[in-house]
């Protein structure tokens, strides 16, 4: 079963940036979609960003919700097995646990995986 280290959340004020990180292990990294999901208290897991992998013809394709696009840009480094979402001004709106996720591209619209880390915490507020 894949193992998720998510980490580099904080609070930051409105405006601000921060960049999170994510190690996988126990999957074939470098072959897989990665993608960012976050959830705010009382709501449903939001997908966030997605990146594909070396099974894809299109690797390294990238895919944002609306809520994030050109503020956020979701990145991978295969040699250390770390998906990346840098967060740039953010936003009240964006406070939220952050997860990350590795597999087929087809599991991650419905959030269908089998494991999960424990998210790094993002609090924006001034």
């Amino acid at each position: 079963q894949v193992q998720l280290a998510e980490s580099g959340g904080g609070l930051v004020q409105p405006g601000g940036s921060l960049r999170l990180s994510c190690e996988a292990s126990r999957i074939q990294f470098r072959n897989v979609a990665l993608g960012w999901y976050r959830q705010a208290p009382g709501k449903q897991r939001e997908l966030v960003a997605t990146i594909t992998g070396g099974g894809y013809t299109n690797y390294g394709r990238t895919n944002y919700a609306d809520s994030v696009q050109g503020r956020f840009t979701i990145s991978r480094d295969n040699a250390k097995r770390t998906v990346y979402l840098q967060m740039n001004n953010l936003k009240p709106e964006d406070t939220a646990v952050y997860y990350c996720n590795a597999g087929a591209m087809s599991r991650f619209e419905s959030a269908d995986f089998d494991s999960w880390g424990q998210g790094t915490q993002v609090t924006v507020s001034s």
